[in-house]
């Protein structure tokens, strides 16, 4: 029977433990550039078994934050070498998480004022993270978007392809994880809720998974199978995002997937960061067949798992063979030697949500280890 404490290799990545750090916005990269606090922060939890960081714009219309952090310019990529740098020192691993917001967006983040893209010219009932003239944040509704041509679809692939190659060659990453979750851009294609297109790319099923299947394929022609992992939420409404019929729809994602070699499949179980039993359609989604039916499709990845983890569901996941990994996010926030705790059966520090979002290294850095 694995522990979450047993190494594990998922494609390419050899990994120390089952334990995933998650990926969480945090909003503390000025200017777009991951800075000394960064470099701190992924390197007091380099003993996850595997860190995937913070959602990383891939582009500048790619980002609907203020302060997140990109792989587009030269700087953003020399700040991100000193993080791997850093977590690889300490015996870590870690990927980055390429991110195209899509719609979730606002037209002051946006290339020239102008507006978010989307599949579909549809407003979402969001908001996004902004920094005022005094350097505080604050939430703003999202800008309205307007639908991406058909004739546009092909360079924002390229600028996946071109983001998860310099993460690997350039900034020193070891892998790469395509964000399709949680109502971004590639989830948003996905959802009939969001896409309401008329070309090859809205519709059925098969035409509104074609921009997903073609972003996968560009990134692991680019940086290789094993190199790559996706993180999909099957039924999360996060970012006002919804489908009709969400188990044959991911279903298909999987299956697609299945022959693709991917190094890991990250599932988001219910609402992120909310009710793990939340679920859209006429019935509860089957998370057992999703995966069923990626196996049977070929798929050899690390099945990871997420939301609402704590060590004893964790521990019956992996146990039960369920799931190869499990992430933990909050978790992860205030407790960077959570591993060696979760081992111990030590204490856990409690977050402090008011520090979530924005600051200095209160409650990003100086959260305390166990004695």
């Amino acid at each position: 029977m694995a522990t979450l404490f047993d190494p594990l290799r998922a494609g390419d990545l050899a990994l120390a433990n089952r334990i995933v750090m998650a990926p969480l916005t945090r909003n503390r990269s000025p200017n777009a550039v991951p800075g000394d606090l960064s470099v701190t922060y992924y390197g007091q939890r380099a003993t996850a078994g595997l860190i995937v960081t913070e959602a990383t714009a891939i582009s500048h219309q790619g980002q609907g934050y203020a302060n997140v952090p990109g792989l587009y310019g030269a700087d953003q990529l020399a700040g991100w070498k000193r993080v791997t740098d850093a977590v690889h020192k300490a015996g870590g691993t870690i990927v980055v998480q390429l991110w195209h917001v899509g719609r979730i967006s606002h037209n002051t983040l946006q290339p020239g004022g102008g507006k978010p893209v989307a599949p579909s010219a549809i407003r979402a009932n969001s908001k996004t993270f902004l920094v005022k003239p005094d350097g505080s944040g604050e939430f703003a509704e999202t800008s309205e978007p307007r639908a991406l041509e058909t004739a546009e679809l092909p360079g924002i692939v390229d600028d996946f392809r071109r983001a998860a190659k310099a993460a690997i060659e350039v900034a020193g990453f070891d892998g790469v994880e395509i964000h399709g979750a949680n109502g971004y851009l590639v989830d948003q294609f996905l959802r009939s809720g969001t896409n309401h297109r008329t070309d090859d790319y809205g519709g059925s099923i098969e035409n509104r998974t074609r921009f997903l299947f073609e972003v996968v394929d560009a990134v692991t022609g680019a940086v290789g199978a094993g190199r790559t992992g996706i993180r999909l939420s099957p039924v999360t409404p996060a970012n006002d995002t919804w489908d009709a019929d969400p188990q044959p729809l991911f279903n298909h994602v999987v299956a697609g997937l299945g022959s693709r070699g991917l190094a890991y499949v990250h599932i988001v179980e219910g609402a992120t960061g909310g009710a793990r039993d939340f679920s859209q359609g006429d019935r509860p989604f089957d998370y057992e067949e999703l995966k069923a039916t990626y196996r049977k499709a070929g798929g050899t990845g690390a099945w990871l798992v997420n939301n609402g983890y704590d060590k004893e569901l964790a521990e019956k996941a992996v146990g039960d063979g369920y799931a190869d990994l499990v992430a933990f996010g909050k978790l992860f926030i205030a407790n960077p030697d959570l591993v060696s705790r979760l081992k111990r059966n030590a204490g856990l520090n409690d977050p402090d949500k008011a520090t979530f979002y924005g600051g200095d290294a209160k409650g990003y850095t100086d959260y305390p280890t166990a004695a």
